[in-house]
């Protein structure tokens, strides 16, 4: 028997917009930028089955995991904090993807790399579309900063959130 993923997930604004972020026993599974109006609850649910389209979801609260990621996010948001390490469930991505995830995790707070970089590190080289593609799959932005992989020449090549979000997070950083 095929027992569904259990999610439980809380939902708030933040400068950049709504976020929704879940939690699944194993860590934190997600953090969606919603973005700037208001979500309805099915909003929310439908975003969080996007990603996981066979999950058991329950409303989180701010005791748990999800909840001290939301401090954590709203810190670093409106202080600049960098947030800390917290468990994350990355059962989603591809060994790649996880390769890349890893590397981009290790770029320091301020700091940016290229995609083409990246690829390096992953032992990928030429392979840097592979890594926006890993970029664009990644289900916690914020948390692994992809925000922080750029073009080679300095232009910011896509974000999940638009690229005004990471026009912001990387003038956030600098700041």
């Amino acid at each position: 028997m095929n027992r569904k993923l259990a999610l439980n997930y809380i939902t708030f604004q933040t400068p950049i917009g709504w976020l929704v972020v879940a939690e699944s026993p194993d860590g934190i599974a997600l953090v969606d930028l919603l973005g700037p109006d208001c979500p309805t609850e099915d909003g929310v649910i439908s975003a969080v089955l996007r990603y996981y389209p066979d999950a058991a979801l329950s409303p989180g609260s701010d005791s748990g995991l999800a909840g001290k990621t939301k401090a954590y996010i709203l810190a670093y948001l409106t202080n600049g904090t960098p947030p800390p390490k917290v468990p994350l469930d990355l059962r989603k991505g591809t060994r790649f993807d996880r390769d890349v995830w890893s590397a981009i995790s290790s770029i320091a707070f301020g700091e940016s790399r290229s995609y083409s970089q990246i690829a390096a590190q992953v032992h990928s080289a030429g392979a840097s579309r592979a890594v926006g593609g890993a970029c664009g799959r990644n289900p916690v932005p914020i948390l692994i900063p992809c925000h922080r992989v750029i073009g080679s020449g300095g232009k910011l090549g896509g974000y999940s959130g638009g690229l005004h979000i990471k026009r912001a997070l990387l003038d956030l950083e600098k700041s």
